[in-house]
C-alpha cells in the first residue's frame, strides 16, 4: 500500500509520488517531487534564467537507501516583463531514482521523507517549502506499478533530454554570439525545426534575446546572443538543445543534452565536416559501382552479357553507332529498374517515418531480422536452395522487340532475370539505403545500376572486346559460394551487435532461429524446386516459410525478455564481469527507465 503526504500552499501543491506501489530489495525504482502550480504561476529549471531559484530536495531515507540526481525535464521560456525565466507551469515531476538495500524484509513498510524548497512566481515571487513523505511496502516479487502515476511518469520521461546521440555538435564564438552547429547522423531522414539552447550555467547568454536558427547545407546552426565576453566563457558549453520536432524523427525526444568545447573558429571545423561527408559519399558511390560490376559475374547474369551484345549487333546490322545506341537504351532500362526499386524503398520509408523509421540499426528487432535475411541469402549462395528460379525464363517469354524500346525493355528484363543472384547484394544495398537521406539513396542505387550496366555500354561501344569476357564455368559457382561466406561474416557481426544490445541469451536464441532457418532452406531446396510435383512443392514451400517465420516472429516479439541492464551505483546485488562491467538481474521497469533517459542498455 502507498500513502503520501501533500503540502498545499495555495500557489503550489507538492507531494512525493512513486511509480510503484511496492518495492523489491536491491532493485532501483523511481519517485518524483510533484509540483502542481496554480494558473499563471511557475517554478524554475536548474538554470532559472534572468532571476529565480531552482527547486531543491533534502532526503531523509531509511538506512541503506541511496538516491540519484534530479532528472530535469526541458523547460519553457517564461516572460516576466522584460525578463525571461526558464521554468515550468501547470505541473512538473522532478524524478529521482532510489536504490534500496538488499537486506529488506518482505512486507516491511519503509518511509521516504524529503524537505523540499521552491520559488514560485507570478507577478511576485514567493519562497516556499514543505515536508513531504511517502510509504511503500517491500515484497519479494516484481514491483507493482501504480497506475495513478504511470502516465505522468511517461510524459515526464518524454521531456527528459537525450544524453546519448549520433548527432555531431560543434560550438564556436562568432562576433558576439555563440554559434552551435548540429550535424545529423546518416540515418536521420527528417527535418529539424526551430531549436533553442538552454545553458546549464547562469548568466552566459541574453535569455530574452531571440536566438537565430537556420539550415546550412546538411547542418543546422543555432545563433545564441552572449551576455559575456569570449574570454569569460567556460572552455566547454553544457546545456540542452530543445527543438519543436524531434532529435530521432518526428514525435521523438525534443531535448538533446550537449557538452562541447567552445572552438575559436567554426568555419574550419564545419569545412572539415563537409569534406568528410563528401568523401564518405564518394566512397559509398564507388563501392556501389563496384558492387554493380560484381553482379555481372554471377551465374545468372554473365551468360546474358555476350548474348545481349550479340543481339544488339544483329539488330543494328553491324552499325557501331546503332549498336552503341542499343547499349545506351539497354542501360536506361537497367537504371529504370533500379530507380523503381529505390522509389518503392523511399515510399516505404516515408510511411515508416511516422513510426520513427530511421533507427533500425539501434533496434535489436531489426538486427535480428537483418541477420536472418542475410543468412537466408547466404544459404542460397551456398546452393542449399535457389531463389527465384522461376524468373530465369522470363527473358525467354518476352516477345522480341526491335528498336530502342526493345533494348530498353531488354534492360528491364535482364535486371528481373538477374534477381536470383542479385538478391543477396540488393539486400545489403537496401539495408544501407534505409539509413540514408532520399537523395543519397537515389544516388547509391543509380551508381549500383551504372555498375551493372557498365559492361554493356563498354562492349556495345566496341563489340570486339567480347573476346575478353570470361567464359561461363565452374569458377562462377566458386565465386558465388565465396560471396556466401562474406554474407555469413556479416551475420556474425550482426550477432555481436545484438549481444551488445540485448545480451548473450539473445545471441544464443538467434543461433536457434538460424538453425530453424537452415532447416527451412534445406526443405525448400530438397522438395520445393520446380522439378518436384506441384503438391510436394507447395507443401515444402509452406513448411519452409513456417519454419522460418514462426521462430523469427516469436523471437522478435519476446526480445525484450532477454535484455540485460547495467547496474545502478551502489547496488549490492550487482556482479562485475572480468571487463569491469557491472551486471544486475533483469528488470523490465529499469530497462524502460534507462531507455527513456536515453542511456544505452546492454
Amino acid at each position: 500500500m502507498t500513502t503520501a503526504s501533500v503540502v498545499n500552499t495555495g500557489q503550489v501543491e507538492a507531494e512525493l509520488v512513486s511509480e510503484v506501489k511496492t518495492i523489491r530489495p536491491a532493485q532501483p525504482f523511481w519517485v518524483a517531487l510533484r509540483l502542481k502550480m496554480a494558473p499563471h504561476w511557475h517554478v524554475y529549471w536548474i538554470n532559472p534564467g534572468d532571476a529565480g531559484q531552482a527547486p531543491s530536495v533534502e532526503w531523509t531515507l531509511p538506512e541503506g537507501f541511496q538516491t540519484g540526481e534530479i532528472q530535469w525535464p526541458y523547460p519553457k521560456r517564461v516572460w516576466m516583463d522584460e525578463f525571461v525565466n526558464f521554468g515550468y507551469e501547470d505541473e512538473v515531476l522532478l524524478m529521482v531514482q532510489i536504490t534500496p538495500p538488499n537486506n529488506l524484509d518482505p512486507e516491511q513498510v519503509v518511509e521516504l521523507k524529503a524537505a523540499a524548497e521552491w520559488l514560485v512566481c507570478k507577478d511576485v515571487c514567493i519562497p516556499e517549502s514543505g515536508e513531504v513523505s511517502l510509504t511503500l511496502t517491500v515484497q519479494d516479487g516484481p514491483p507493482e506499478t501504480d497506475p495513478q502515476w504511470l502516465k505522468a511518469f511517461a510524459e515526464t520521461r518524454s521531456r527528459l533530454p537525450l544524453t546519448q546521440s549520433d548527432w555531431q555538435i560543434e560550438a564556436a564564438v562568432e562576433d558576439t554570439s555563440l554559434v552551435i552547429v548540429a550535424t545529423p547522423p546518416t540515418w536521420f531522414s527528417g527535418t529539424l525545426s526551430k531549436t533553442i539552447f538552454f545553458p546549464y550555467e547562469e548568466f552566459l547568454i541574453h535569455n530574452a534575446a531571440e536566438q537565430g536558427f537556420e539550415k546550412t547545407g546538411g547542418s543546422y546552426r543555432i545563433m545564441v546572443p552572449l551576455a559575456v565576453a569570449k574570454a569569460d566563457l567556460p572552455e566547454k558549453m553544457a546545456g540542452i538543445l530543445v527543438t519543436d520536432s524531434g532529435w530521432r524523427g518526428e514525435g521523438s525526444e525534443k531535448a538533446l543534452e550537449i557538452d562541447v568545447p567552445v572552438a575559436t573558429k567554426l568555419s574550419a571545423a564545419s569545412g572539415a565536416q563537409s569534406g568528410n561527408g563528401l568523401k564518405s559519399l564518394l566512397l559509398a558511390l564507388g563501392f556501389a559501382f563496384m558492387g554493380g560490376i560484381i553482379l555481372n559475374l554471377m551465374p545468372c547474369v554473365l551468360p546474358v552479357l555476350s548474348l545481349k551484345i550479340l543481339s544488339f549487333v544483329q539488330q543494328a546490322g553491324e552499325d557501331r553507332k546503332k549498336v552503341f545506341h542499343h547499349g545506351l537504351m539497354f542501360t536506361f532500362g537497367v537504371l529504370a529498374s533500379f530507380w523503381v526499386l529505390a522509389g518503392a524503398l523511399l515510399l516505404l520509408r516515408a510511411g515508416g517515418e511516422q513510426l520513427g523509421w530511421g533507427f533500425q540499426l539501434q533496434s535489436p528487432s531489426f538486427i535480428v531480422f537483418l541477420a536472418v535475411f542475410l543468412f537466408l541469402f547466404g544459404l542460397s549462395l551456398f546452393g542449399v536452395f535457389e531463389i527465384g528460379t522461376s524468373l530465369m525464363g522470363v527473358g525467354q517469354n518476352v516477345p522480341a522487340k526491335s528498336g530502342g524500346f526493345g533494348s530498353f525493355m531488354s534492360g528491364v528484363t535482364a535486371t528481373v532475370v538477374a534477381t536470383p543472384c542479385t538478391a543477396p547484394f540488393m539486400g545489403s544495398a537496401l539495408g544501407f539505403a534505409l539509413s540514408q537521406p532520399a537523395l543519397v539513396a537515389m544516388l547509391i542505387f543509380t551508381s549500383l545500376g551504372m555498375g551493372m550496366a557498365a559492361p554493356y555500354v563498354v562492349l556495345a561501344s566496341s563489340p570486339a572486346l567480347m573476346r575478353f569476357v570470361p567464359k561461363p564455368g565452374l569458377w562462377m559457382e566458386s565465386l558465388k559460394q565465396f560471396m556466401g561466406f562474406l554474407l555469413m561474416a556479416t551475420v556474425i557481426w550482426l550477432a555481436w551487435v545484438l549481444g551488445n544490445q540485448a545480451g548473450v541469451n539473445a545471441v544464443v536464441l538467434l543461433l536457434f532461429v538460424l538453425l530453424f532457418v537452415s532447416v527451412g532452406g534445406w526443405i525448400l531446396g530438397r522438395w520445393g524446386s520446380p522439378v518436384k510435383e506441384k503438391h510436394t512443392r507447395l507443401t515444402a514451400q509452406v513448411g519452409a516459410v513456417l519454419l522460418i517465420l514462426v521462430p523469427l516472429y516469436l523471437f522478435i516479439a519476446n526480445l525484450d525478455l532477454f535484455a540485460v541492464t547495467p547496474s545502478a551505483n551502489g547496488n549490492p546485488a550487482a556482479a562485475k564481469s572480468a571487463e569491469g562491467i557491472a551486471w544486475q538481474p533483469f528488470s523490465p521497469q529499469l530497462v524502460q527507465d534507462l531507455r527513456s533517459e536515453g542511456k544505452p542498455v546492454f
